[in-house]
């Protein structure tokens, strides 16, 4: 049986459809998923995020576990900044990415993607062996709530007593929604500025209330997983089990970036990784703009000449741009800018085009802390 958010009667009563995500009952629209996604891209919409998973790593040595166990640098994570990064094998492979927020000098929140959960509390625990540091899995404590788009910051500002002009992003600071204490975290997963509030369970249905009411002159509604992948899409932003897996690396995914191999001491996957560095790449992600109304979906072949030379990630019909958009891994010789490729669209061949990602950016647009 799917395990229910602490929402879950509230998506009821607004009369979500739901779906089954990473063994939860999540909901997927509540209206219309175009609507949903106009919203966020215009004004601001309501989400429920509450599958992730959070992690609590403590202890004199929480860093230097952190460090050992993921990718990054986290001992140079400054008390209330956070950063995206990732849990490899030992062969390199992604296991799971992730947001690593520090929230005191020995104390930090590992955020993990739902269907990834278990597998990430289990390394942290095995990879901190040796380090005076404990791993706690805190998810059932918390429901997870994010308010993302244009309007965001006027409605949270509105109920919280933080000051979001000094809130950066990738940033989070503990703060009070009405009488209730949340961290509150300036990040989001769909191109646009936005808060995500780690609310405890017992009183999310009272804070998504708060939000809701607050939003209303501002056009914020509630938005499903649906408009959600949207969203993430256009602002190119991988998907586990789509764009990352461990049968890739974060160089083919072109996040390279995020993988410190000048930190002090050995991490997991460290040699396999300068490895993948150093090596030719046999694949790298690229985005594709279509043609047409017809949009490449996960796991259509991308065609070159009339031969086969990958595989569609991520695709779906751009609301924001009103043309077809998609991920793919193809060969290097393939991935430059104006390249033409093809994709076999339930039989059909449809001619596409390498483009740049993302394929939307906002005008003020911020990049996380490296």
């Amino acid at each position: 049986m799917s395990k229910q958010s602490p929402l879950h009667e509230v998506h009821t009563e607004l009369g979500a459809l739901f779906t089954d995500f990473a063994g939860w009952s999540m909901p997927v629209r509540y209206s219309s998923e175009l609507a949903e996604h106009k919203a966020v891209r215009e004004a601001a919409g309501l989400f429920d995020l509450s599958h992730m998973a959070e992690i609590e790593v403590t202890g004199s040595e929480a860093a230097l576990a952190l460090d050992h166990a993921l990718v990054g640098n986290l001992s140079k994570l400054k008390a209330g900044r956070a950063r995206y990064t990732m849990l490899c094998h030992s062969s390199g492979g992604v296991l799971d990415d992730l947001v690593v927020y520090r929230l005191a000098e020995e104390k930090f929140l590992v955020v993990a993607n739902a269907g990834n959960a278990a597998v990430v509390a289990v390394e942290l625990r095995d990879r901190a062996d040796g380090f005076t540091a404990e791993v706690t899995d805190r998810s059932a404590e918390f429901a997870l709530i994010a308010v993302q788009g244009p309007k965001s910051a006027e409605i949270v500002g509105s109920v919280t007593d933080a000051d979001l002009t000094e809130l950066k992003y990738y940033a989070s600071v503990p703060a009070i929604v009405k009488g209730h204490h949340v961290l509150l975290a300036r990040t989001g997963y769909t191109g646009e500025d936005g808060f995500e509030l780690y609310v405890p369970a017992a009183e999310a249905a009272e804070v998504w209330a708060v939000l809701t009411e607050a939003g209303q002159p501002h056009g914020l509604v509630p938005a499903g997983l649906a408009c959600r992948d949207t969203l993430r899409l256009e602002a190119g932003m991988p998907l586990y089990g789509n764009e990352l897996s461990v049968k890739l690396t974060p160089f083919e995914a072109n996040l390279g970036r995020v993988v410190k191999f000048d930190k002090l001491g050995d991490f997991v996957g460290k040699a396999a990784l300068a490895g993948h560095r150093d090596a030719e790449r046999e694949r790298v992600l690229v985005g594709l703009k279509g043609t047409g109304r017809r949009a490449p979906r996960h796991g259509y072949k991308v065609l070159h000449s009339g031969a086969e030379v990958g595989e569609i990630t991520s695709g779906a019909l751009s609301p924001t741009l009103g043309y077809p958009i998609a991920m793919a891994y193809v060969p290097p010789a393939l991935s430059e800018p104006g390249t033409t490729l093809s994709v076999d669209i339930r039989g059909r061949v449809e001619q596409v085009e390498v483009v740049a990602l993302p394929f939307y950016k906002r005008s003020n647009q911020r990049t996380p802390a490296k």
